[in-house]
């Protein structure tokens, strides 16, 4: 069935309405903080310019984290000046109610994590498979201390599933 030339302008001046609407009601909601619930603040105690260092007290890297994509998204971006670099990508998922971090780094690593706050710490947990099948799970636990540091515990289990630190740092601010 053809529709008129005058009833097809119409319906089509019609439809670029609605879409336009609906574009602006979008981006407006999305203006109007779309991420300000608190929820949405619970990891920025980890936000900033930080020296990351080893528990014997060895720089282990420098990292920088920022607030992006109008304070939705947290964005980290680690380097240890030896070659090795990384970032991640973290975002508190409203509908699920959880918080999702997706790592990258040179290595060639994708590390998907989620959880939440637990007590005084946020708590994210994922698993790897490696190339060999291997199935590593990973639990990252960052903790804000009161001298405004914040410790990054790192455990991942064996292939008995035994839990080992598989990093431990302090983040100190620049």
């Amino acid at each position: 069935m053809t529709l008129p030339e005058p009833i097809l302008h119409r319906c089509t001046r019609l439809l670029l309405g609605v879409a336009v609407a609906a574009a602006a009601g979008f981006s407006g909601a999305a203006a109007a903080g779309a991420c300000d619930a608190g929820e949405h603040r619970q990891f920025d105690f980890w936000l900033g310019q930080w020296n990351v260092h080893t528990p014997d007290g060895k720089l282990a890297g420098v990292n920088a984290i920022t607030r992006e994509y109008g304070g939705c998204v947290l964005h980290e971006r680690y380097a240890t000046g030896r070659g090795y670099s990384g970032e991640s990508l973290n975002i508190y998922d409203a509908g699920r109610k959880v918080w999702h971090q997706t790592w990258v780094d040179s290595a060639g690593t994708l590390l998907l994590l989620e959880g939440g706050w637990r007590g005084s710490s946020m708590v994210l947990e994922g698993k790897t498979t490696g190339a060999d099948g291997v199935v590593v799970a990973h639990r990252i636990t960052w903790t804000p201390n009161t001298d405004g540091s914040v410790r990054q515990h790192w455990e991942s289990t064996d292939e008995q599933g035994r839990w080992s630190t598989a990093f431990d740092g302090k983040y100190t601010k620049k």
